[in-house]
Order: structure tokens, then C-alpha cells, then sequence
């Protein structure tokens, strides 16, 4: 549904050009929730609006629907623009026009008759959950319906594909829910693509199949959202997941383990400081049944958290396991034999 093919974004700057996006090569599936996720001046944003053209790349090609956006007239830009929703952090309505007359913009904007942009909008409120408000104002109305009213305006022209810029990043976490929520079924039952760009992995946790990790410019790993937030490959994949999976064990207990660990020897044992992740079998007594077949073994574990990814079961242990390293090795395999993702963790710094 949508290629990009090395795009670079150029800026001036006042000491020369800035390179906010660098050769991004990303290809997204029809139907998918794709999720991009990276740091405050990763090129979120940027990347974002090159999807539609609303910032042009300085290198490489926009692919969407099959149509080269990079390629079109100014005309039939427009045109391929009605098929790419938007809907943005600060919802972006008009305080002068109704719930109804927000939504039905873009369609007054194409030249839609009354009765035909009434058949639209109306049903679109329904959709969002905003049927009874449609004759308020935008100051009349919480965040969340204001972003329920961008939503509602965004699938106006019946796009193809809806692209997501923070749009949860003003919401209380509560709210955050109901809007992915929404998102969630309206992906399933209109079968759009949506794009989330979020700086917030607890987005990209509940609704995205699969996420991209941005950071300068850079894409640095591609995946389904279990796989990376399994097996992260990078550190800065880490760092973001942070205490959503408990991948990061936090400074004061990485500040003891230094000491405990710096004497590694204790008459036969030796300590070994473990990174546990459980794709499934969260309900099974793994660890308990190694520690019973391996009692020579101590296990205490430091830091951890039970969760779901995608309503998928999913959990995160850093264990000190203290004994023989051949004892501790089979343990290990033993897990590994279990479906557990087992990584010995070398480098507290």
C-alpha cells in the first residue's frame, strides 16, 4: 500500500543543510496499523508528511496505492491526497464551525451537494461516537470528542489510508484507550492502513501490528511489535521501551549488581545476571519447575513485568541466577527448550 524508496529530507540551516530524514527505505501493507516510533527530533513528523506530500522529499520516491506521489501533477496530487486522511496532535478544528460543519469541510471544499455531504457526515458521527453532539462547538466539547471530530473529518473523502501525527500525545491515558480503540475498529471495519507516529510505546503496544524505530533521521529496525519488544536489536529500541516491558532495569539496582558482580567468585558460584522474556506460556510455572530441576541453582528476581502486547500475553524477568556456570548454562537451556528468550546481560554501565 505504501513504499517509500530512500528518501532523504534536506532543511537549511544556519550552518548548512540539515538532514532530518536519511535514505528511509519502508514498505507498509494494505490493511496494516503500522507504527513509527522515536525520540523528539527523530523525523517523526517529517516522515509523516512526506507520506503525503505535504513536505516534498529532496531524494527518493512516495509510492502509494501504487500511484508515485513524487510523480504526480500538482492536479493530480490533490486528487491522490483525497485517498490519505490526516488527523493531527492539536485536532485542528475550527472553533466558528459546528461538529457537523468540521467534518463536513473537505466534502464542501470538493463541491458535494447538502443532501450527499449529509448522508456522509452523518454516519460518520455515528461511527465516532459523536451523533449528539453534532450541533455543538468545538469549545463545547472535551479533547477526546474533539479528536473524535478530527477523526470523523479525516475519513470524510473515504481515504485508503489514515495517517496518525501524535494524535494521542494531549489525551489522558484514559481517553488515549478509547481513542485507539476507535482507531482499532475503524481499521477493521472500513479495512484502512493506518500510520500511528507516536513517541509513546504503550501506542504502538495496543494497536500497531507492526512498528518501525526512527531515531535521526534513521529507521533502525523494522518489525512485528511482539518481535521487537521480545528482541530488540538496538539501544535505542530499549531505551524507549523502558519500563513499558521492563527491558531497563533501573539505576539504583544496576548501582548494586555493579557491586555485588564485581567479586564474581563466591567459593563454586558464580553470579549471572539474566534478561527472561515470555512470548507465550506466561501462566506456566517455567521458572519454577528449573528451579526444581536445578536446585543448585539461586535464582532471586530483580526486576519484571507481566503484560499484554496486541491482547497477547507477554513478560519481562531480569533474574540473578547464582551457581555453577555449566549448572547455570543448562538452566538456561532448559528455558530456551520452553519457548523462554533467555540473554545473559554482561554490561550493567
Amino acid at each position: 500500500m505504501i513504499e517509500l524508496h530512500r528518501i532523504t529530507q534536506r532543511f537549511a540551516g544556519p550552518k548548512g543543510p540539515i538532514e532530518a530524514l536519511h535514505d528511509v527505505n519502508l514498505t507498509i501493507g494494505a490493511g496494516e496499523i503500522f507504527g513509527v516510533i522515536g525520540r523528539s527530533g527523530a523525523g517523526k513528523s517529517t516522515l509523516i508528511r512526506t507520506l503525503n506530500l505535504l513536505t516534498r522529499p529532496t531524494d527518493g520516491r512516495v509510492v502509494v496505492a501504487g500511484r508515485d506521489l513524487t510523480a504526480l501533477t500538482p492536479d493530480a496530487l490533490r486528487a491522490a491526497r483525497r485517498d490519505i486522511g490526516m488527523i493531527f496532535q492539536h485536532f485542528n478544528l475550527l472553533s466558528s464551525r459546528t461538529v457537523f460543519g468540521n467534518v463536513a469541510l473537505p466534502l464542501e471544499l470538493a463541491g458535494m451537494r447538502r443532501a450527499e455531504i449529509e448522508a456522509t457526515v452523518l454516519p460518520l458521527l455515528e461511527l465516532v461516537g459523536l451523533s449528539a453532539q453534532k450541533d455543538r462547538y468545538p469549545t463545547q466539547i472535551s479533547g477526546g470528542q474533539k479528536q473524535r471530530v478530527g477523526i470523523a473529518r479525516a475519513l470524510a473523502n473515504r481515504p485508503r489510508v489514515l495517517l496518525s501525527d501524535e494524535a494521542t500525545s494531549a489525551l489522558d491515558p484514559e481517553t488515549t484507550r478509547s481513542i485507539l480503540d476507535l482507531l482499532k475498529r475503524i481499521n477493521h471495519e472500513l479495512k484502512l492502513t493506518i500510520v500511528l507516529i507516536t513517541h509513546q510505546m504503550e501506542v504502538i503496544k495496543a494497536v500497531c501490528d507492526r512498528v518501525a524505530v526512527l531515531d535521526a533521521g534513521r529507521i533502525l529496525e523494522v518489525g512485528p511489535v511482539r518481535e521487537v519488544f521480545l528482541q530488540p536489536q538496538h539501544e535505542v529500541t530499549r531505551s524507549l521501551l523502558g519500563e513499558t516491558i521492563a527491558h531497563e532495569l533501573p539505576p539504583a539496582l544496576k548501582a548494586r549488581l555493579r557491586v555485588q558482580m564485581h567479586d564474581n567468585h563466591a567459593g563454586e558460584k558464580y553470579h549471572h545476571l539474566l534478561r527472561l522474556a515470555f512470548a507465550s506460556g506466561v501462566d506456566q510455572p517455567v521458572l519454577s519447575e528449573t528451579m526444581r530441576h536445578y536446585a543448585m541453582i539461586d535464582f532471586n528476581i530483580l526486576h519484571g513485568r507481566i503484560d499484554e502486547v496486541q491482547g497477547q500475553p507477554f513478560g519481562s524477568l531480569a533474574v540473578l541466577a547464582s551457581g555453577a556456570p555449566v549448572k547455570v548454562a543448562e538452566a538456561m537451556a532448559f528455558l530456551r527448550q520452553r519457548g523462554v528468550l533467555v540473554e545473559e546481560l554482561l554490561d550493567l554501565e
